[in-house]
């Protein structure tokens, strides 16, 4: 029984949890380099990529804006014209993390705690960004390039900058730590690259754990957007002065409002990369899959709560659905906006809008009182500010929150208000009453953030609310992809929910659809999956080889084998070049459990923790395998090695704690075992599992007062949990309770008046009332 708990448990921590984007933590970071020490360079096979120089004789106008964009700042060689940093021996010494910025003759140095944790001198290879901050990259073994943790604000005095600042204020991490400037999350290769280069390829070897990476532009060039230009030349050449051009890769024309987004989102947006690296002119979905709006990552109502960039989160907006590009708002080759201030919403949102495009838009004044009801000019009356509120990452860069939404502080449950994140001295309510008072009571159907909210809070509304949302598809893609999302979690019990969604026609919401067959038997999954194997997208061919790696080849169709295990086998490779990170490693690390490769999977999983030992899927996972295998000595020190971790975030730590309760009863440990369970449930105070098998558990040991504690406190969380109510029931009949169980009985007859215990107990109680 405690087996299947643990089973349970891995299914929604760790397999479930496949999905993962691996893009975009706090601090981008690099490492190129081969594994004998060479630096990044400029690939060799070049894939009909021209030289970068060739675009400037006839693209001199874009060139010129290009050069002192972000793009082309992404990542330069540390030369004087270059480095923004103060290195006239500047000093930096914060909660014992010191550093010492110098020159050499030879260039630009940094002396600072190495991965031996002794000060070593470090020389400073690129720069990386420009503004607000500017990072340094670092070589080091295996072809890594490193990002410093110290970055120099850029920013005018004036505005706080011009100094040295750590990107985890307050915080040293010890060299081992993933967090340390020479640590996993610190490592250009794995974290950046490919979006701060053109045409890289990481070129990483999963066994030795190194990189051998090239690029095609040591920044983002005109070809990572435009894609490979040699044909392009080679047809300019020899018809100067012709048009239209011929040869380019890419037609943004055909590719439509959203499908130029697409090209952007690549870079911007939390994804997990397939491993084919950056496919200029293909659908988002063949290159990666992005995030869906899960917490984290997003609040409930889909506000930017992690660094998640701008892809998810404009995917909600009307603007979008409407056929709003990037390039509407945004100078390609700039990349700052076109117009500053209101003049740029107004382009559309005016007296005299573009209907024959934005069909709907309404004729009105916005840039007025009688809108915004802010003074003209000040912050309150900029679009921006009420619709893109800011959020600040690494400390000084605000990011706007892309989704364009209507100010909603009637819903601050479900997150963060443009208006009280102004009006700090306010309250939501005041707010909302603000709002009605100038625009009348609104009449608006349920947000899905209400939904989110609600799941959240009454996880067992979770099939009725999820499936409802799913199937409205008046919601935006990602809404419903993270609805199936959240479904596949629970397993079996979704399916039914998610069977249609196979065929749904938006590509995201069936690939987060797929997961949800993963534990169902092999013969209830053929029929609904096989057909997606020959999806026209990739994350969904991927997603459906994940589900199906385990089925007997004796099972599949004959006609099915041999090019199935051909996808397999290259599914596998990808997986492997993409197991730079923790991530990566535990995606492939389930498909070798799928399998039956139990040793294989292991290794990977441990590899994982080497990585991070802070990442609990692939500790779950492992732990999991280790018990189902009988090595309950191997899951138990697991555990106690991720309970003993500091500053594990609360809900994690209560997770493990949970699961080494039940591996300590199964072992026969009950006293210690009640310890952690107690831990357990105070870390998850919603989840009432615990609360429920932590009274069985006193009860059993012939606590029987705290065991009743235990059930209560579970019903405080969850009034109607019908196994909390029973539980209580038993407890007190057992005693001759009648009385002090009557009231539990009543309860449970309101919140699962069908339930089969119930109906056994009926004609007792009613026999005696």
């Amino acid at each position: 029984m405690v087996h299947g708990t643990l089973v349970s448990l891995a299914r929604s921590w760790g397999l479930a949890l496949l999905r993962l984007c691996l893009l975009g933590l706090m601090s981008c970071s690099a490492a190129l380099a081969a594994s004998d020490g060479q630096l990044p360079h400029q690939s060799k096979d070049r894939q009909g990529y021209a030289d970068a120089s060739s675009c400037l004789g006839c693209h001199a106008e874009q060139a010129g804006q290009w050069q002192h964009s972000d793009h082309a700042w992404a990542l330069r060689d540390a030369t004087a014209a270059n480095v923004l940093g103060n290195f006239d021996d500047a000093r930096f010494d914060e909660a014992g993390v010191k550093a010492r910025f110098f020159r050499k003759a030879d260039g630009y140095y940094v002396n600072i705690e190495g991965e031996d944790g002794k000060p070593a001198d470090f020389r400073v290879l690129y720069t990386f960004g420009f503004e607000p901050l500017q990072q340094y990259l670092v070589a080091l073994s295996r072809g890594r390039l490193q990002a410093l943790t110290l970055a120099w604000d850029s920013r005018p005095a004036g505005q706080g900058g011009q100094r040295w600042f750590s990107l985890y204020p307050g915080q040293r991490f010890a060299p081992d730590a993933p967090l340390h400037w020479t640590g996993r999350y610190q490592n250009w290769n794995a974290m950046c690259a490919d979006c701060h280069s053109t045409a890289l390829a990481k070129h990483y070897d999963d066994l030795k754990d190194s990189f051998a990476s090239t690029w095609q532009e040591q920044n983002v060039g005109c070809q990572a957007c435009h894609g490979p230009g040699q044909a392009h030349v080679d047809w300019a050449t020899q018809n100067p002065g012709a048009s239209p051009a011929k040869g380019l890769a890419i037609d943004f024309k055909a590719l439509g409002s959203q499908g130029l987004v697409e090209q952007c989102a690549y870079c911007h947006s939390r994804r997990q990369g397939l491993g084919t690296g950056q496919l200029p002119g293909h659908p988002q979905l063949d290159q990666s899959l992005p995030a869906t709006l899960r917490s984290g990552l997003y609040h409930d109502a889909g506000q930017i709560d992690g660094e998640v960039y701008e892809y998810g989160s404009f995917t909600q907006s009307r603007m979008y659905a409407a056929g709003v590009g990037c390039t509407d708002c945004h100078n390609p080759h700039t990349t700052k906006v076109r117009i500053e201030g209101n003049g740029l919403c107004l382009q559309c949102h005016n007296t005299q809008p573009n209907t024959a495009r934005f069909a709907g838009l309404q004729a009105k004044d916005y840039d007025s009182p009688a809108h915004h009801h802010h003074t003209v000019g000040s912050p309150g009356a900029q679009c921006v500010n009420c619709h893109m509120p800011t959020r600040n990452y690494m400390v000084v860069d605000p990011r706007r929150d892309h989704s364009l939404r209507i100010p909603r502080p009637d819903l601050a449950a479900t997150g963060p208000d443009a208006c009280t994140s102004c009006h700090q001295d306010r309250t939501p309510q005041w707010a909302a009453s603000a709002l009605e008072g100038w625009f009348g009571t609104p009449k608006r159907p349920a947000h899905y953030g209400q939904v989110f909210h609600a799941v959240r809070q009454d996880p067992s509304t979770t099939l009725s609310r999820l499936g409802y949302l799913l199937a409205d598809k008046s919601n935006p893609s990602i809404v419903r992809a993270t609805a199936a999302d959240q479904l596949a979690d629970i397993g079996p019990a979704a399916a039914s929910n998610l069977r249609w969604a196979l065929q749904d026609k938006d590509a995201l919401v069936r690939a987060y659809a797929v997961a949800g067959f993963t534990s169902l038997p092999p013969e209830q999954r053929l029929k609904p999956l096989l057909p997606l194997l020959e999806d026209p997208t990739r994350a969904v061919r991927d997603e459906t080889l994940r589900a199906l790696a385990d089925v007997p080849a004796d099972q599949l169709p004959e006609a099915n084998r041999q090019s199935f295990q051909a996808m397999l086998a290259e599914y596998e490779q990808r997986l492997r070049g993409n197991a730079d990170l923790p991530g990566g490693r535990l995606n492939l690390a389930v498909l070798l459990q799928r399998q039956g490769r139990d040793e294989q999977a292991m290794q990977q999983y441990r590899q994982a923790l080497r990585m991070d030992p802070y990442f609990v899927p692939a500790r779950v996972n492992l732990v999991t395998l280790a018990s189902s295998t009988q090595r309950l000595d191997d899951a138990e020190q697991l555990l106690r090695e991720g309970v003993a971790l500091e500053k594990m975030p609360e809900a994690d730590h209560g997770n493990l704690a949970y699961m080494l309760a039940l591996l300590l009863v199964e072992r026969n440990k009950p006293d210690e075992a009640v310890g952690w369970m107690e831990q357990a449930a105070v870390a998850l105070p919603g989840n009432s599992r615990i609360r429920y098998n932590q009274g069985l558990l006193l009860s059993r040991m012939n606590r029987r007062d705290e065991a009743l504690q235990a059930l209560r406190s579970g019903l405080q969380q969850s009034p109607q949990n019908a196994d909390l109510l029973y539980t209580l029931i038993y407890l007190h009949a057992l005693e001759g309770e009648r009385e002090q169980a009557f009231p539990y009985v009543q309860r449970m007859r309101e919140a699962a008046p069908d339930d089969p215990r119930l109906q056994a107990i009926e004609p007792y109680w009613q026999k005696g009332q």
